[in-house]
C-alpha cells in the first residue's frame, strides 16, 4: 500500500480486511445514489466523475489525445468532485484498501486541490464517503453562517 501523506484525511478502516468487499465502482454508484437521492435539486445535480484514462483501445488514441487537450482527462482525478465553496474532491477506494492502491498521481491531485482550498480525502467504501460528505457539509454550513 502507497502511503498516504498525513495532510489528506482518510475516511474509513484502514485496518479492515475482506477480498469480497464491493468493488470501488460499486462503492462510487452507492454513494452517487445516496447523495442524488438526499439532495436531488443541488449536490447531486452538480456532483460528477471525471472521465480518467483508464485502459485504452486499439484506435482510441486520436480520441484520447483530443481528450486531454480539452481537460477531460486529467491524470489522477478524483473519483467524486462536487464544485463549492471548498469543493468536496474525494478519491474512492474498496473498503479493503489493500485491494486498490492510491496512486501518486491521485495523491498529487488530491494534495493540489487541498492547496487551492479543496475540502480532499481518501474515502474507503461508500459509508467513509458518505462520512466524508457529511464533514463536508458541516464545514459549508459554517462557512454560509459566517458570511451571514
Amino acid at each position: 500500500m502507497k502511503k498516504i501523506p498525513s495532510h489528506i484525511k482518510i475516511y474509513g478502516d484502514q485496518s479492515y480486511r475482506n477480498k469480497k468487499c464491493p468493488h470501488e465502482a460499486n462503492e462510487q454508484v452507492t454513494f452517487i445514489n445516496r447523495v442524488r437521492a438526499a439532495y436531488p435539486e443541488t449536490y447531486g445535480k452538480i456532483l460528477l466523475h471525471p472521465k480518467n484514462e483508464g485502459q485504452k483501445k486499439d484506435g482510441q488514441f486520436a480520441s484520447i489525445n483530443k481528450d486531454k487537450a480539452m481537460g477531460h482527462l486529467t491524470k489522477g482525478a478524483s473519483d467524486i468532485i462536487i464544485p463549492g465553496s471548498p469543493a468536496f474532491v474525494c478519491e474512492l477506494k474498496r473498503r479493503d484498501i489493500t485491494l486498490r492502491e492510491v496512486t501518486d498521481e491521485q495523491i498529487e491531485y488530491l494534495t493540489a486541490a487541498q492547496n487551492v482550498g479543496a475540502f480532499a480525502c481518501v474515502a474507503l467504501g461508500a459509508d467513509a464517503a458518505t462520512e466524508a460528505f457529511n464533514d463536508w457539509l458541516n464545514i459549508c454550513k459554517k462557512d454560509l453562517t459566517s458570511k451571514s
